[in-house]
């Protein structure tokens, strides 16, 4: 019961990030929030915690490690999952504020931009390849280097 409610609560925790970026893209509280480093952070200290459980504590399939069958027998424990899964949603969310952000300095609207949030929570890298055709049909090109902002 643990584990599933931890994996509940990482995936609410996102929620409210994901919202924000697809319907207040613009608004204060979407760049407080989601475009400081709090997400990130959180889902980060929650992935720290369950790596460290699992490393340091034996909360991991004895079996886990860096190749295949090891990364298999990781997902095979619930913490391992939960690993994992903090893993993708930090990363997406962190792709898909910058899709959110770097179409606002493009100047692509909003509801093109969308799709390829909304495409990053669901699909994580399927969003960033859409979101690299939309520039490319906008004419921006593939560089991602960003003016500096003061």
């Amino acid at each position: 019961m643990m584990w599933e409610t931890g994996f509940t609560l990482i995936n609410a925790l996102v929620v409210p990030a994901w919202l924000l970026l697809l319907f207040l893209p613009g608004a204060g509280i979407t760049k407080r929030l989601v475009h400081s480093m709090l997400w990130p952070l959180l889902m980060g200290g929650i992935y720290t915690v369950c790596l460290i459980a699992g490393v340091f504590f034996g909360q991991s399939h004895p079996d886990a490690g860096f190749t295949m069958h090891g990364v298999t027998s990781l997902f095979q424990h619930p913490n391992g999952v939960l690993v994992g899964w903090s893993h993708f949603l930090v990363f997406d969310l962190f792709v898909g504020a910058w899709i959110g952000r770097d179409s606002q300095r493009q100047s692509i609207p909003h509801w093109q931009a969308a799709p390829c949030i909304l495409f990053s929570y669901v699909f994580g890298p399927v969003g960033l390849v859409l979101y690299a055709l939309l520039r490319l049909a906008h004419g921006k090109g593939f560089s991602l280097i960003e003016d500096k902002q003061t």
